[in-house]
Parts: C-alpha cells; structure tokens; sequence
C-alpha cells in the first residue's frame, strides 16, 4: 500500500514524479483496513524539503500510512510559507488527545544552543512525555535524537573543535537487530553537525543499546526499549544535494565552512555528488515501519496500554 498524505501538499509532485506509490484520500478512505498512523513533528528550517524526504522514505513500505504533519504550537516558522503552515500542519496542542502509531521529531538548527535557551524547549518535553503514553514507536532525528536523550536520560551534548560535515563510514553493531534487518557491515550515512552525544555519556541503567556508530562521526543510531524510541543523531534521510545545498548557502553566507568529507567526487563541488546512503536510509525506515506494524495494538485508543 502506498503512503497516504494530502492531496495538494508540495511533497506529492515530487514523489509522484519519482515513482513512489501516493494514494488519493478519497482512494485511502474506501479501502477498509486501519492505516498506521504516523506523525511527524517538523522542525526543521525547510519544512518542504524534509516533508518531502521523509515522506519518500515512509511510501516505500508495502503498508497503507497516514502522515500527519505537526508544529511546536508555541513556534512561528519562519522560513516556510505561512499558507504552507495553515494548510497543511497541526499544532502539537490539537494533536495531543490523539494517538500514533509512529512519531519522527526532526533535527533543528539550534543545537549550538543550550537545550533550556531554546524558545519551545518546554512544550518539546511535554510532547517528549506524550509520546511515552500516545505513541507507539518514537523515531529521533539528529538534534531531536539529542534532546530526546538529554530529556530522558539526562546526556549532555557535546561542541566539536570543528563541524561534522560529509558522508562517513559507519558499522552495524547490532545484526540482529530488526532495525538493522538486511544492513550491510559497512555503510555511509551524510552527517552535518556541531555537536556529539558521546558513549561514554549513556547511563549504564538506561537500557539502550549502541546499534551504529563511526570512527569518525560517533555514535550513529540507539535503541532505547525503555522509551520505545529509536535514536539517530545523524541524516540518513537527506537527499543527494542536501549536503551540498548547505555548503553553497553558507559559502553564498560568507560563512566558514569546510568542503563536505567523501561527498563530492575528488572533493570537486562542480561535480555532482553520488548517493551511497539511498538504499540503507530506505532499509531502516522500512524495518521501523515493518517492527511497528509487527507490534502496534490492532485498536488504535489501546496504545499507550503497556
């Protein structure tokens, strides 16, 4: 089945142009099964592009999927049109007496920041404790995997001399996991960070477990039972550009930035990069999903009954 989002929203022409399965509401709706529900907390900058990227990942799973796209209620989003806003997203107050079967909270750039100066760190908390009662399965994206560690365990993150910028070889720890279902030993995935969790750092009690890292990035993704949560500090969700789109807007800035590491050929920004991530960014999303749809209460209102 394919993914099921709305009917004008940007994402559609995009996947539909790339051949990934989009249903029609009007199609979802005479089909009777229940979808999986998943929503997807933005806050990223360009919230288009990463509807758009996370949206491919999600469509590619054989199971019919509701997106449902949400904001901080307390954040204005800036830098994405406020018609975009109105139509298409729901603020995380009016979502709150609902339950999911997956939640995904994005990265954001504020993780120079500390995490109480960031202006909707108390309504992301709330939200983090929500998800241990409404939701199912949690999946955290870069400094949202950050938070969610430093909300729940108390880890601190950590300034790097210099940014974590490129695509770097990571291992799988953990083949038996079913997140890493069909992963190869070796593997790349785009990191674009100022800072680090550290292993050092993770409570022995915490119950999480180590699933990928790198000998030059860190830790890479963590299994956290306890949260039902899947934390990943790192993009395996970027498209072939991303990278590069953000070295040219801080070139175009002014701002001191280092080639990406392993991203354009011979470190040449005039050639186009080559993705080396697209099938292991496909493989995990797709074993979340498959895991969660494994697991989750057939009756949606019986989630959070642990």
């Amino acid at each position: 089945m394919p993914i099921k989002i709305p009917d004008d929203l940007p994402a559609r022409v995009t996947l539909d142009a790339e051949g990934v399965m989009v249903m029609r509401e009007t199609d979802a709706i005479r089909q009777d099964i229940r979808p999986l529900r998943i929503g997807l907390l933005n806050l990223m900058p360009n919230k288009i592009k990463t509807e758009t990227q996370v949206a491919r990942l999600l469509g590619s799973t054989p199971l019919q999927l509701e997106l449902t796209l949400v904001k901080m209620t307390s954040h204005v989003a800036r830098n994405t049109p406020i018609e975009h806003m109105i139509s298409f997203y729901r603020d995380w107050e009016d979502v709150r007496s609902e339950r999911f079967d997956g939640f995904i909270v994005t990265g954001a750039p504020v993780e120079t920041m500390p995490f109480e100066q960031v202006t909707y760190w108390d309504e992301l908390r709330r939200a983090f404790d929500w998800t241990q009662t409404n939701v199912h399965s949690c999946f955290n994206i870069c400094w949202g995997a950050q938070a969610a560690v430093h909300h729940f365990h108390g880890m601190p993150k950590h300034a790097l001399a210099e940014k974590a910028f490129g695509v770097y070889r990571h291992r799988n720890l953990a083949p038996a996991s079913p997140y890493l279902r069909g992963f190869s030993d070796d593997f790349s995935i785009p990191v674009s960070r100022w800072t680090e969790v550290r292993r050092e750092d993770i409570p022995p009690d915490s119950g999480m477990s180590v699933l990928m890292d790198s000998d030059e990035a860190g830790l890479c993704l963590l299994d956290d039972p306890k949260h039902h949560s899947l934390h990943m500090f790192n993009h395996i969700e970027y498209d072939s550009s991303s990278l590069g789109d953000e070295y040219f807007r801080d070139m175009s800035a002014g701002r001191p930035i280092a080639i990406p590491r392993n991203y354009f050929p011979d470190d040449d920004p005039t050639r186009q990069p080559e993705n080396r991530w697209r099938s292991h960014a496909h493989l995990l999303f797709g074993n979340w999903i498959n895991h969660l749809y494994q697991t989750t209460p057939f009756e949606i209102d019986r989630i959070g009954r642990r």
